[in-house]
């Protein structure tokens, strides 16, 4: 049972620094595969006031959205040999991936719920720093980091 709050604690490890060493270091090189996140993701995003309609297009469409959920099944493959020795660290992984994609996607089609929710990935895309807040569904690694930056004119969760 260990597994479980391993698994939660490595899910937001990795949430942090795929992030930001994948998503936003390497994603910035328009020619890398992850150029999707900063150039399409975050464009859109700040043009639209948190809302990005990509993740309202079908799920076959190859856009920022379903190279997530692809980035998402691969790190979930890389976990699968570890079954037979840590089924609840990797059953915790696969719940932890599904739910960073449930939530991120609720997030963006529901800017209102994501203020009051999700706070520190508001001010990760609306605040005057994108290169901070780096978590999605908790901000757990940003507090051990020091990255976690609170926006100080967005209005207070309800």
């Amino acid at each position: 049972m260990i597994g479980i709050p391993l698994g939660l604690i490595t899910a937001n490890a990795v949430e942090w620094v795929f992030h930001k060493h994948v998503l936003h270091d390497m994603g910035r090189d328009r020619h890398s595969f992850w150029a999707f996140h900063w150039h399409d993701h975050h464009r859109s995003v700040r043009m639209n006031g948190f809302l990005d309609e990509d993740y309202r297009q079908p799920p076959l469409t190859w856009n920022a959205q379903t190279k997530e959920v692809a980035a998402l099944v691969a790190g979930a493959a890389a976990v699968t040999p570890l079954m037979p020795v840590a089924p609840f660290f990797v059953g915790t992984l696969y719940y932890c991936a599904w739910n960073y994609y449930r939530v991120h996607k609720k997030s963006h089609l529901d800017p209102e719920w994501a203020r009051d929710h999700l706070p520190w990935h508001y001010d990760h895309h609306m605040g005057p720093n994108p290169n901070a807040n780096w978590c999605v569904t908790k901000p757990w690694f940003d507090h051990l980091m020091g990255t976690r930056e609170p926006m100080q004119n967005r209005r207070p969760a309800r």
